[in-house]
């Protein structure tokens, strides 16, 4: 049987829900945005939802100044200059994007706050639990938003499945995973490097470790680490090929979060189980490929499509609201502190150590 939902009208959970706003409102005036480097994630996370949005992309940076100016012409970008500190004190830009090198968020998140620019970092925010402390400490002196670039939140996807779970049709929960998996990226990937805080926890688990956070409002409360296996890349010494988590919430319902960045398949499933059924969906990070959840119970089986508008446009739209109002999202610097300490956790009960901070905030010249 196959049922569908509205994408413009996601169910709630017990508490207010994070998905209230939508963010069509175009009382809002669109933002102001400045991007820190050329990597290759902008196109799908700011560049194409800002044409949907209105955003204004501003200015631009990069280690290469041609790369630079070859991404501006490419995607409309109104100025080019020549370092991050540039774009940050540009009196244009009142927002930064930040998709750096993991080991450059968290000093040129800081950087921006202090020069008092929202910002919308990708995730993880930093490198361990004391850098996003201070990332978050500057976000409360400043009175400037910080975002985390967790889009599968946003997306009618998860708002829906938290509406299944409240419904009370999977009966109690009991059981949550996510399974994070791909084939491996390339040997030279600075994903397979400590020193820009690599592996497969801080760029896939990490998505996984945050999903059953979510699930918080549902389960008495944060979750809490029970065990953690994982292995190394090898040639690659502090660097995790993969890890699997253990937690445990509150309420004694449990989860396990799996990311194994060198597996011979791809999935990306977020599933929760209940006493009376179960609900997955398929590919939670990419719902413009895949907007399929599937509901599980004695009455059989359903699946619901929520759509394919990207995550990512939805994501724009919450960041562009915060930033308007002043109502931090559901991902702001208090979430991040709380998603680095648990990912710091993992790392030490495999025996690796946390990921080694960068520096000081945005002390270089690009």
């Amino acid at each position: 049987m196959t049922g569908t939902h509205r994408d413009d009208a996601p169910g709630e959970g017990p508490r207010e829900s994070a998905h209230r706003w939508t963010g069509r409102d175009a009382r809002l005036a669109p933002l102001r945005l400045g991007i820190l480097g050329a990597a290759r994630i902008t196109d799908l996370a700011v560049v194409k939802p800002a044409k949907l949005t209105g955003t204004r992309l501003v200015a631009v940076a990069a280690r290469e100044p041609a790369r630079a100016a070859a991404f501006a012409e490419a995607h409309g970008v109104e100025k080019v200059h020549g370092s991050y500190r540039d774009v940050i004190d540009d009196p244009d830009v009142e927002a930064v994007y930040n998709p750096l090198p993991n080991s450059l968020h968290a000093p040129w998140n800081v950087a921006a706050l202090a020069a008092g620019k929202h910002v919308f970092t990708e995730k993880p925010s930093a490198s361990n639990a004391a850098e996003a402390e201070a990332v978050a400490a500057a976000a409360d002196r400043t009175g400037r938003q910080l975002f985390e670039g967790f889009h599968y939140v946003w997306h009618p996807l998860v708002a829906r499945l938290h509406a299944i779970l409240a419904s009370g049709e999977l009966g109690e929960l009991r059981h949550a995973e996510t399974v994070m998996d791909m084939p491996a990226p390339d040997p030279g990937d600075p994903r397979w490097s400590l020193e820009p805080a690599g592996g497969a926890l801080m760029d896939l688990g990490c998505y996984g470790l945050h999903s059953l956070r979510m699930l918080a409002p549902f389960t008495g409360g944060e979750p809490e680490l029970v065990s953690a296996t994982g292995g190394e890349r090898q040639g690659h010494p502090g660097v995790d090929e993969w890890l699997t988590v253990e937690l445990q919430f509150p309420s004694g319902v449990t989860g396990t979060a799996g990311c194994n960045m060198a597996s011979d398949h791809h999935q990306m499933s977020h599933r929760l189980v209940g006493t009376a059924g179960e609900a997955v969906i398929t590919d939670f990070v990419n719902p413009h490929h895949d907007d399929r959840l599937v509901v599980t119970t004695r009455q059989g089986s359903r699946t619901e499509r929520l759509g394919r508008r990207s995550s990512y446009t939805y994501q724009l739209e919450v960041f562009t609201a915060a930033v308007r109002t002043g109502v931090p999202a559901r991902t702001d610097a208090a979430d991040a502190v709380r998603t680095m300490r648990l990912i710091d956790q993992c790392y030490e009960a495999v025996g690796l150590q946390p990921r080694p901070a960068h520096g000081r905030g945005g002390s270089e010249h690009r």
